[in-house]
């Protein structure tokens, strides 16, 4: 990533904090653009920023992406050669009870990516999209030639809608873009509404966790570290005319969807377990039904992710569970 100028959304995110931060070590220059909004504690996303603003290639534009104004002018004064999306409104719960966040969000916002694209086009454009998008599908491990046409929350339809609208972009004007699905990703400075973050602050203080499905579920989870390395690797693939195996690259299009996942199911409880290990405690569980817009299962395919970076996640739970409760009493011990 030597000399290579790097635009990175939702910076002061937990997964922009990351890739930036991976990218600054591998020599690129980076512009973080971060809203700072206040959906979860301002002061961790500062935290973060203070970081990255350590590093003499890092600079941030605090504007939002909904405001094409104040971005386009960052976007243009920096002029990007690489550009990864990640600002959004994530949460499929919060969904439910502030829908109009993520309309905002998820689907002005990454409009407003997708026209500075086309104006001033990158060589790459990368885009966060999620697991979420499978939906009511049951076949797994999912792949992403499968359908995704029943979304089970607003968030989820939101991040498919901007798949939708990221393949015309493509099409159209031969902006070269990369989709890439999270699968439940975890790790170090991560946002206090993911369920480890409230498991491990419960189980320290004594309190009950709430257990959804009475504990009845599974995810592929992706470590934060893992996730980057993969996302940094796709750079340097940049959607072209000729298909790899399994590809999912567009008949029409430089576009492409990509998972990024480990493709390996942990049940809820034993990713509890891992946590109870890591901070030697048992936690007090309230078992729950499941909740509204909730899925049972997530397990990825990442055949076309290895065939396009020779990578594929592979931190366990224990390890990666360990590692994030080490962070959280080093950064809460105060």
């Amino acid at each position: 990533m030597t000399g290579k100028r790097v635009l990175v959304t939702g910076s002061a995110g937990f997964i922009g904090f990351h890739i930036s931060s991976l990218l600054l070590q591998q020599g690129a220059t980076v512009l973080g653009v971060d809203n700072f909004s206040d959906y979860y504690d301002v002061a961790l996303k500062e935290a973060r920023n203070d970081m990255l603003s350590n590093h003499a290639n890092f600079s941030v534009a605090r504007v939002s992406i909904e405001d094409p104004q104040a971005f386009g002018a960052a976007w243009r004064a920096f002029k990007p050669d690489i550009v990864i999306h990640l600002a959004a409104q994530a949460g499929v719960r919060y969904s439910i009870d502030a829908p109009a966040s993520y309309i905002a969000a998820n689907l002005v916002g990454t409009f407003n990516v997708l026209e500075l694209a086309r104006h001033t086009p990158p060589e790459h454009l990368l885009m966060a999209s999620t697991s979420s998008v499978y939906g009511a599908n049951t076949e797994m491990p999912f792949d992403e030639l499968q359908r995704t046409a029943s979304p089970m929350s607003l968030y989820a339809a939101t991040k498919g809608a901007t798949e939708l609208m990221a393949h015309s972009y493509a099409h159209l004007f031969k902006t070269p873009i990369t989709m890439f699905r999270f699968f439940t990703v975890y790790g170090p400075w991560g946002r206090p509404d993911m369920a480890l973050f409230k498991f491990t602050k419960a189980i320290l203080a004594g309190e009950p966790i709430d257990v959804y499905n009475n504990g009845e579920m599974a995810r592929d989870f992706t470590y934060v570290e893992d996730l980057v390395e993969a996302i940094a690797r796709l750079t340097a693939a940049v959607p072209g005319a000729t298909p790899v195996e399994n590809d999912s690259l567009s008949p029409v299009a430089p576009f492409r969807i990509v998972n990024i996942g480990g493709g390996n199911l942990t049940p809820l409880m034993d990713y509890i377990g891992a946590a109870e290990r890591a901070l030697g405690k048992t936690a007090i569980k309230n078992f729950m039904p499941m909740q509204q817009g909730d899925v049972h299962a997530t397990e990825a395919s990442p055949a076309l992710l290895k065939q396009l970076t020779g990578y594929v996640p592979s931190t366990t739970p224990d390890e990666g569970v360990a590692r994030f409760v080490d962070w959280y009493r080093a950064h809460y011990s105060s």
